[in-house]
């Protein structure tokens, strides 16, 4: 049972074993769902996937574990498992991105329902649940393996269950706070293969093992060490383009440059986070039509008004209320600190407007202050926040609201079919607001909801409008005023015991999916794949 093997003299090296392999497995866990984020967005349903497989494939592995070690107690087969094991974590920042690509447009061109999760469900399968399910194995192999009299049975347990756990802490923790931010999700999946990688080639090396395959396993490394690190997550993107792309605590960040344009992505297939336009002035873009609130809550006929803006992003409200309304005092509040550097560097943040690192509601629930204007633009696609959806949320909105003070909510994606994620979070502002407006925005998929307790709010927005002495922005609210819709609430709601927001926001993703892509799904019914590629 491996007594030639110099190591396992003493238990400790079965013990680091255990050790290494509990602390791998959950960094590959962080990783996994930061590596698809990108794809298929960082919501709870693709959590939930994640964690859901990767328990299935840990399940599988330690029965398995435990059989192969009872017929066969020799640990050469479990560090050929954990050998194996690093090699296909290492390889996949090289080859992962490539496969979710692959997998997302074979499915999105065949199913009508449930992309994103049959998406992520199938890539967490493809990419993770094998590696997994190898480390699955140790824990009941290091069991058999240390065993040897039953009378210490419960010790030799505790001992290997107290190193997998302690592993698995940090395993939790390092990626979370140190690898992530700092080296990125590639080199993190690198750096814990590499780990596993050592603890089997020194096994190997120990007993003497085949210096070929140790060669050829670190080859293999190196390669994907190579190949790894020098792929992003914006491979598809033109490299010319890419001003910035990392990753901090809460998000993978990319800065693209365009044209006419500067966009920021954040943890999103579907949609960008934020798009700020080269040309001064108005643009066209959702902040523009937001622009509406300050005359609703006749911003102009008060003195030293504020605005508290909750999800500030890159600044391009904040940066549009500047421009066209000096007077405002604005107070940000953005979760993500990383996303306010960017913002200051390359989106033109107003370094004299404080942003704060902090979470919106939280923010709320410790500030005592009152604001004539409200903006909340935390929602990203179906990355909803629950907390920033409820009407307890938006009961807290309305206490930070002065008299006459208005609250404007953008929602990002339009809801066609009755009970959509937008019909919710208007039936739930509708709750807590006797007035609210909705304007879609042109050539968008945003609309923009506009909420207060008095009812003059499209009074005022027409009145204070005609005043507006540019004549680009008075236009500009004419046309918004010609939108302007009030809104009659349904039977929907949101409340912090029930917010579905993720399904709702999924169901919206599929109808999306649906329009655009109809065209492609009948070509691929009639005339296969090369009808897809127009041959």
């Amino acid at each position: 049972m491996g007594g030639k093997n110099k190591l396992l003299e003493s238990h400790l090296y079965l013990y680091l074993t255990e050790f290494f392999a509990g602390m791998a497995l959950m960094a590959v866990e962080i990783g996994a769902q930061r590596l698809i984020s990108p794809y298929f967005s960082s919501s709870q349903i693709v959590w939930t996937i994640v964690i859901g497989t990767i328990m299935i494939a840990m399940a599988l592995g330690n029965v398995y574990g435990g059989r192969t070690a009872d017929r066969d107690p020799n640990p050469d087969r479990l560090y050929n498992r954990i050998f194996l094991a690093s090699l296909w974590l290492a390889l996949i920042p090289a080859v992962g991105k490539y496969l979710i690509i692959g997998i997302s447009g074979l499915l999105i061109l065949t199913i009508d329902a449930h992309f994103l999760v049959l998406a992520a469900l199938v890539t967490c399968l493809v990419v993770f649940v094998f590696p997994l399910f190898l480390l699955g194995t140790v824990t009941p192999s290091l069991a058999r393996y240390c065993v040897e009299k039953k009378e210490e049975t419960g010790g030799i347990v505790g001992r290997l269950g107290a190193a997998n756990t302690i592993g698995s802490i940090l395993g939790t923790f390092l990626p979370t706070f140190l690898t992530i931010p700092a080296l990125g999700t590639s080199l993190t999946f690198l750096l814990f293969a590499g780990i596993l990688l050592v603890l089997s080639l020194v096994y190997f090396a120990a007993g003497g093992g085949n210096r070929k395959k140790l060669a050829l396993g670190a080859g293999i490394f190196l390669a994907a060490c190579v190949l790894g690190h020098s792929t992003s997550f914006a491979f598809w993107e033109d490299p010319a383009k890419i001003k910035y792309e990392g990753e901090s605590t809460y998000n993978y960040l990319q800065v693209r440059e365009e044209p006419d344009s500067l966009v920021l992505s954040t943890n999103v297939l579907f949609g960008v986070q934020s798009i700020k336009m080269k040309q001064e002035g108005l643009t066209g873009m959702y902040y523009d039509v937001a622009l509406a609130a300050p005359y609703m809550a006749r911003i102009r006929e008060k003195k030293d008004p504020e605005l508290l803006i909750l999800g500030m992003g890159t600044g391009t409200y904040a940066h549009q209320c500047r421009r066209y309304f000096p007077e405002l005092r604005i107070t940000g509040v953005e979760i993500d600190p990383q996303i306010t550097a960017l913002a200051r560097t390359w989106f033109s943040l107003p370094p004299d407007i404080p942003v704060t690192a902090y979470d919106g509601r939280a923010y709320l629930n410790g500030d005592r202050k009152k604001y004539d204007l409200i903006m909340v633009d935390a929602y990203q696609n179906i990355t909803i926040p629950f907390s920033m959806s409820s009407v307890e949320f938006f009961q807290s909105v309305r206490e930070h609201l002065k008299p006459g003070g208005v609250m404007v909510l953008n929602m990002n994606m339009k809801g066609s079919v009755p009970g959509s994620l937008n019909d919710y979070l208007a039936d739930t502002v509708a709750s807590v607001f006797p007035a609210v407006y909705t304007a879609d925005v042109p050539q968008a998929t945003n609309r923009e909801l506009f909420a207060g307790m008095e009812e003059d709010l499209a009074d005022n927005l027409e009145k204070q409008g005609k005043r507006e002495k540019n004549p680009e922005l008075r236009l500009l609210m004419e046309q918004t005023e010609q939108r302007l819709m009030p809104y009659h609430p349904g039977p929907y709601r949101l409340t912090d015991d029930r917010a579905p927001v993720e399904l709702l926001g999924m169901r919206t993703i599929d109808t999306l999916i649906h329009q655009e892509l109809g065209n492609y799904r009948e070509l691929l019914k009639q005339k296969g794949i090369r009808g897809v590629l127009g041959e």
